[in-house]
């Protein structure tokens, strides 16, 4: 694992890097905070958005099924504590949402500069919608980038974080459009003596010596 620059973007097997933020649930340690859960850390525009809104409430609305799987949300966005606050009640208002995650007040920019969420080229003052799955041991498992003016797939989101889940629990892949419940990849052979192997287990799936599916 390696951990990144100030300035640049974690990628894919990076250790996420850690910071201390002002929240909404007051001021924290990511580290320390995570405490060893998956996290999802996800980033938007600014307060009082309109597809933004959406997104948060979604989140919230679900928040019980990221919690079923051990996991934590944290969002943030380059706005005062006093928006964040504002905001977070104006949505329990109109949409009947308890936004009860925190939400990251990252004024300075200090943060979303580690998570290279501020992309120059379409804004300067504010942040993409930047998702990243990171697992216990604080490393980045996944990263998605989404334009400011198309609203993220909570769903998606969650197959993603229940892949991620599964392959490590199983040891195994999965394939494209895959789902809970249905069969995953088996790894390929790495010798000889795997291919000769795989061929006694008749409960797998068999298409060739390197596509195999199982059912867990």
């Amino acid at each position: 694992m390696t951990e990144t620059t100030s300035t640049g973007m974690p990628r894919i097997g990076d250790t996420a890097p850690d910071f201390r933020a002002v929240t909404t649930h007051g001021e924290l340690t990511f580290s320390e905070w995570q405490n060893k859960s998956w996290v999802i850390l996800f980033s938007h525009p600014a307060d009082f958005t309109p597809v933004c809104s959406t997104e948060l409430t979604e989140f919230a609305k679900r928040s019980s099924e990221f919690t079923a799987k051990g996991t934590k949300l944290i969002g943030l966005s380059i706005d005062s504590i006093h928006s964040h606050l504002a905001w977070r009640e104006n949505l329990k208002q109109i949409l009947d949402a308890d936004i009860d995650y925190p939400l990251i007040a990252d004024i300075d920019m200090q943060v979303s500069k580690k998570y290279g969420m501020l992309h120059e080229a379409t804004s300067t003052t504010a942040t993409v919608r930047a998702v990243f799955v990171i697992d216990p041991k604080r490393v980045v498992r996944a990263l998605v980038y989404y334009p400011m003016s198309v609203g993220r797939n909570v769903d998606e989101i969650l197959r993603l974080l229940t892949a991620l889940q599964t392959t490590d629990q199983n040891a195994c892949a999965t394939p494209v459009n895959w789902k809970p419940g249905e069969k995953v990849i088996v790894p390929p052979p790495k010798n000889v003596n795997d291919v000769k192997e795989r061929e006694s287990h008749k409960e797998y799936e068999r298409y060739d010596f390197y596509l195999n599916k199982k059912s867990l």
